[in-house]
This record gives structure tokens, C-alpha cells and sequence, in this order.
């Protein structure tokens, strides 16, 4: 996912294309941002887009944009640099400001797809881990051992609660969690008494 913001301005043939890439976790997100675009430049000639939210190797969330322009020529491009890049929730707008001199479908295409391209030469990403809440029952026995073997794995807010037993509950990196299931299991040979997990 992107980590910053990026901006990268063009003049291709007198028209002045405008490229920015956005963090967005949501497809609402996505749409907000173009509409604010919408409204902050309603002067410009058109505002092609696309997004991809979620993880880009599955996601079904993408859209794409050719706001006017003849159909194919700046929203798939935008879209297909994107999928290139194997970045998840982002998104392009490229805002033009016609100048006069008509690109043709193949000048267009390379002038959104290319700003897009351009724009992601300089941005920084970072990876976006999704977690999952876990919460177990412990004995006060067990408690060195799991915390020895919790160690492994990527773990976020861990408390505990001492009660009776120990009650643990901690976010693990959801393509963790059955691994590290199975090595629980093993080393308490199933004698972990789960509860429900969010």
C-alpha cells in the first residue's frame, strides 16, 4: 500500500496531466477523493481514475475511469499500470486541462498510463498486514511456554488477564494464525482452551 502521497505534473502537447496517488482503504475512500477533485478543479477537462482496494492479488475491488475520454484510452491503462505494481489500496487520479491539440487513442493511453507509471517510480509503499483477535485460557503453568512460542510470529496488543487462569488475547497476522494452531496444539498437545476468536 502506498506510503505517502504523490503529485507529478506533465505537459504533453500543451495539455497539462496532473497525476496523484492516494492511500485508500475503503472503495467509498476512493470515491470520496474523486469527488473532491471534482469539486476542488471543476475547471479541469476531465479527472480519469482508477483504484484497487484491498489485496491486489485477490481483490475483486478495482474501478476505473475514463471520465469522457474516448472509451479505453485513460481509466484501463491507469488500471493496468496499477495491477502492474502489485500495490493494494490505492489509487490514481489523473487530471487534465486540455490545451488544444488532440493526442489520438494511442497518445492518450500512453499519457495516463504513463503518469501513473511515472508516479509510482517515486512513491514509497509499505506492507499492510491484516490481523486477527485471538483470546485463550491458559493454566499458569503454561504461560512461559506460549510466550516463548509467541516469540515467532507477528503479534500486536497482547494482555493478560490474571484470574483463575491466565486469559491471553493478542492480534496475530491473520496468514499466521493456522500455523500457529498447529504449533500450539503441539506443544500443549490440545490442552489450550480457546475462546472465541473475532
Amino acid at each position: 500500500m502506498p506510503a505517502d502521497s504523490i503529485d507529478i505534473e506533465e505537459v504533453i502537447k500543451n495539455s497539462q496531466f496532473i497525476t496523484r496517488i492516494r492511500y485508500v482503504a475503503t472503495v467509498e475512500e476512493a470515491k470520496a477523493f474523486i469527488k473532491q477533485l471534482n469539486q476542488s478543479y471543476s475547471d479541469a477537462t476531465h479527472h480519469c481514475w482508477a483504484y484497487i482496494v484491498g489485496n491486489p492479488q485477490s481483490t475483486t475491488l478495482i474501478g476505473c475511469s475514463d471520465d469522457g475520454e474516448p472509451s479505453g484510452t485513460a481509466g484501463k491503462p491507469m488500471l493496468n499500470v496499477l495491477q502492474h505494481a502489485d500495490i493494494g489500496d490505492i489509487i490514481a487520479v489523473c487530471t487534465r486541462f486540455y490545451g488544444g491539440t488532440k493526442l489520438g487513442t494511442g497518445g492518450l493511453a500512453r499519457a495516463y498510463g504513463g503518469g501513473v507509471k511515472l508516479a509510482l517510480e517515486s512513491l514509497k509503499v509499505k506492507e499492510k498486514i491484516d490481523y486477527q483477535s485471538v483470546s485463550l485460557n491458559l493454566d499458569y503453568a503454561q504461560l512461559k511456554d506460549c510466550q516463548h512460542l509467541l516469540k515467532d510470529y507477528q503479534i500486536e496488543n497482547l494482555q493478560l488477564d490474571y484470574q483463575t487462569n491466565i486469559n491471553i488475547t493478542f492480534d496475530i497476522a491473520c496468514e499466521q494464525l493456522e500455523e500457529f494452531k498447529s504449533a500450539l496444539k503441539n506443544k500443549f498437545k490440545g490442552q489450550i482452551e480457546w475462546n472465541t476468536t473475532h
